[in-house]
C-alpha cells in the first residue's frame, strides 16, 4: 500500500466492450479498491473487501464480473445484494453503464415496495444481472419466479449495513439457494463476527483486501459544497469565481474531455484558464503549471491524475466541479489549497442524487460540509463595483497622473462637459467588454438564485366580484403569452438511442451550450437513430451553429429545426422488447435499466 498506484484500467484483462464504455466515461486510474480487485475477480478468486462507502467498490466489482457475462443467454448470471432500493438502483444503474457495449444486455433491480407484477415479467423476458435487496429476492425465490442455479457470482455489497438492518438470515438463505461452485465477493466498511462467519461459511480461500480510510484533512481547509442542478453548473461556477476572493483555482472533473470543453467555455467567458489531463504531453504540463505559478493562468481544469503532486503557493481554491467516486480521492483533490499552514478554500458541487457519496465524504473524513447559497447577481454586481474601485485606487495611488489631468481639463474647456460625465464615459470605455451590472438578458437562470428551486406558484386569475378561481387551460395559455412565454417548434437532432442518448444527456447539453433555461426545453423524444426536442423557435443563428457542433455520446448534435409536417412525419419505429420514453419534463431522466414501474395500475371501469 504504501508504493505509489500507477496502474491504468487499460492494464487489466477486462472485455474489450468494458474497456470501451470505461474509456467513454473517462475513468483514467483504478482507486486502491478497484487495482486490488479487478485481477483477482478475473481470475475467478472469491474476494474479501474492506472499505468505506465512496472508494469505488462498484467498479472494482462489476468490470470483472462483467466481463464474463455470456449475454446470449438469458439467465440470471450475477447477483449483487445490496441492503437498500437505492443502493441497488444506484448498482444497477452503474452495471448498465459499464456494459453499454454488450448487445443483448439487461441488469434488473428488484427491491420491496414496487410491482411485482412488473418484475415477474422482466424476469421472464430475461436478464443477466440481477441486483436487489434481501427481502425481494427471498419472495421470488419462494414463489419460485427466480432461478438461481446457473449463477456464475455472487456480491454482497456493504455487508455489515445488511447485518445491522437484520438481513443477515436472508443472505445466508439466498446464499444456500446459490451453485457451490460459483464466486464470491464480500464487500464491507467492518468485519463484525457474523459477516466474518459468513466469508468462513461461503467464500472458498478468498482474497483479503484491506483499505485504509481516508486521512483527516487540513483544519486550514474550510470546506462548502452547492446542491447543484446539473444543467445550471457552469453559470453557477461563473458567480463562484467573480465572487470569491481567491488568488488560483483548481477545479476538477471526472474525464479528459471535460478538462478541454471546460477550459474552453470558460475562456469565452473571459477567465485565464488552461485544461491539465493525462493525454497531454509531460512538456505541456509542466508548462500550464509554470503558468499557473507565475501569475499568467488563473484558474486550472484538471483530473486526478494530471494534478497528482502539484503544489503551487497560489492556489487559494479547489473546486469539485465533477464530485469523486472515492473519498480518497476528494482528500487528494482539496489538499492543493491549504498547504504549509495557508488557508485554503474547497467547494463541492453536489447533485441531489450524490448526496450518499457526500455523506461517505464526510464519515471518511470525520468533518462536516457546510452548505453554501450561490452568490446572487446583486453579489455579483457589488464584487465587479468593488474591483473597479479598488482598480481607481491602485492607479490614483501609484500612477503619474498629471499628463491624463491636463488631458482632460483641455477637453473639459473645449466642451463644456462636467468632471463626472467625462469620468463615466472612461469608466465605460474600461468595462464595456465587462458591465458592472449584468444586463438582464445574459444573466443566468433565475433557478440559480436559491440553493433549492422553490415551487412554482400556482396562477390565479380574480373576477370582478375580487375571488380567486384557478384558470381553465386556454387562460393559462393566454396568460403565458402576456407573460411572453416564447412560441415554441420542434428540433431534429442526430443522436439516438443506437448511439446511447438519454433524455439527461440531450437536456443537459443543450441547457449547458445555450445558456437555456431548462423549462424551455420540452418533449425530448428518444427514437433509434435521433432524437427531436421542443425549443424556442427563434434561436439564434450563433446558438444554432454552436449546437451543431455540440456532441452528445460522441456524435454532433447537428440540429436543425422542423416544419409542422416534418415532425408530423418522423418515424419511431418500435421494437417489441423497449418501450421508449417521452418526456416534457426536462429533469426527468431515461435509463436503460429496467426498472419496476412506480407507478400504480389505473383500475378498469
Amino acid at each position: 500500500m504504501g508504493q505509489e498506484n500507477t496502474q491504468r484500467f487499460g492494464d487489466f484483462a477486462l472485455a474489450e466492450p468494458l474497456q470501451r464504455a470505461v474509456a467513454e466515461i473517462g475513468y483514467e486510474q483504478p482507486s486502491p479498491i478497484q487495482a486490488q480487485s479487478i485481477p483477482p475477480l478475473l481470475a475467478g478468486k472469491d474476494v474479501i473487501g474492506l472499505a468505506q462507502t465512496g472508494t469505488g467498490k462498484t467498479a472494482a466489482f462489476a468490470l470483472p464480473l462483467l466481463s464474463r457475462v455470456d449475454c446470449s443467454q438469458r439467465f440470471p448470471q450475477i447477483l449483487v445484494l445490496a441492503p437498500t432500493r437505492e443502493l441497488a438502483i444506484q448498482v444497477a444503474e452503474a452495471m448498465q453503464s459499464y456494459a453499454k457495449y454488450l448487445p443483448g444486455f439487461h441488469v434488473l433491480p428488484i427491491y420491496g415496495g414496487q410491482s411485482m407484477g412488473l418484475q415477474l415479467k422482466q424476469l421472464a423476458r430475461g436478464v443477466q444481472v440481477v441486483v436487489g435487496t434481501p427481502g425481494r429476492i427471498q419472495d421470488h425465490l419462494r414463489r419460485r419466479t427466480l432461478q438461481l442455479d446457473r449463477l456464475q457470482a455472487v456480491v454482497l455489497d456493504e455487508a455489515d449495513e445488511m447485518l445491522r438492518m437484520g438481513f443477515i438470515d436472508a443472505v445466508e438463505d439466498i446464499l444456500q439457494h446459490t451453485p457451490e461452485e460459483r464466486q464470491v465477493a464480500l464487500f464491507s466498511a467492518t468485519m463484525p463476527e457474523a459477516i466474518h462467519r459468513i466469508a468462513r461459511t461461503y467464500l472458498r480461500e478468498p482474497v483479503e483486501i484491506k483499505i485504509k480510510s481516508a486521512t483527516k484533512t487540513v483544519s486550514a481547509i474550510r470546506q462548502r459544497y452547492w446542491q447543484v442542478s446539473g444543467t445550471h453548473k457552469l453559470d453557477a461556477l461563473t458567480r463562484i469565481l467573480e465572487v470569491e476572493d481567491s488568488n488560483a483555482w483548481i477545479i476538477f472533473v471526472r474525464t479528459k474531455t471535460a478538462t478541454v470543453e471546460l477550459a474552453e467555455r470558460l475562456e469565452a467567458r473571459g477567465y485565464a484558464c488552461g485544461a491539465l489531463n493525462g493525454d497531454m504531453s509531460q512538456a505541456l504540463r509542466e508548462q500550464t503549471v509554470e503558468r499557473l505559478k507565475s501569475g499568467t493562468l488563473d484558474i486550472v481544469i484538471a483530473t486526478d491524475v494530471a494534478a497528482r503532486g502539484l503544489d503551487v503557493e497560489r492556489i487559494t481554491h479547489v473546486i469539485n466541479y465533477d464530485i469523486p467516486n472515492d473519498t480518497e480521492a476528494y482528500v487528494h483533490r482539496i489538499g492543493r489549497t491549504g498547504r504549509a499552514g495557508r488557508k485554503g478554500e474547497a467547494i463541492l458541487f453536489v447533485a441531489p442524487r450524490e448526496r450518499y457519496l457526500l455523506k461517505a465524504i464526510e464519515r471518511a473524513t470525520g468533518q462536516s460540509i457546510e452548505a453554501m447559497h450561490l452568490p446572487s447577481l446583486a453579489d455579483v454586481a457589488d464584487r465587479r463595483v468593488a474591483q473597479f474601485k479598488e482598480q481607481l485606487l491602485a492607479v490614483i495611488e501609484g500612477e503619474d497622473l498629471a499628463p491624463f489631468e491636463s488631458l482632460i481639463a483641455q477637453y473639459q474647456e473645449e466642451h463644456d462637459i462636467g468632471l463626472g460625465e467625462i469620468a463615466a464615459a472612461l469608466a465605460f470605455l474600461v468595462q464595456k467588454d465587462k458591465p458592472l451590472l449584468p444586463a438582464p438578458e445574459t444573466r443566468p437562470s433565475a433557478a440559480l438564485d436559491t440553493a433549492v428551486p422553490s415551487a412554482r406558484p400556482r396562477r390565479e386569475r380574480r373576477d370582478s366580484d375580487g375571488e380567486g378561481k384557478r384558470q381553465r387551460p386556454q387562460a393559462r395559455r393566454e396568460s403565458s403569452a402576456a407573460e411572453g412565454e416564447p412560441n415554441m417548434r420542434m428540433y431534429r437532432l442526430d443522436v439516438g438511442e443506437e448511439h446511447g442518448a438519454q433524455v439527461k444527456n440531450i437536456v443537459g447539453a443543450i441547457a449547458n451550450e445555450s445558456g437555456l433555461p431548462s423549462r424551455l426545453i420540452r418533449k425530448v423524444q428518444i427514437a433509434h437513430d435521433h432524437s427531436m426536442v421542443e425549443l424556442p423557435a427563434d434561436l439564434h443563428d450563433s446558438v444554432m451553429e454552436h449546437l451543431k457542433k455540440t456532441r452528445v455520446c460522441g456524435r454532433p448534435l447537428q440540429i436543425r429545426p422542423l416544419s409542422s409536417g416534418d415532425a408530423g412525419r418522423e418515424s419511431y419505429p418500435r421494437r417489441p422488447a423497449v418501450r421508449r420514453k417521452t418526456t416534457t419534463e426536462p429533469a426527468e431522466k431515461e435509463r436503460r435499466v429496467a426498472r419496476p414501474s412506480t407507478r400504480k395500475r389505473e383500475r378498469r371501469t
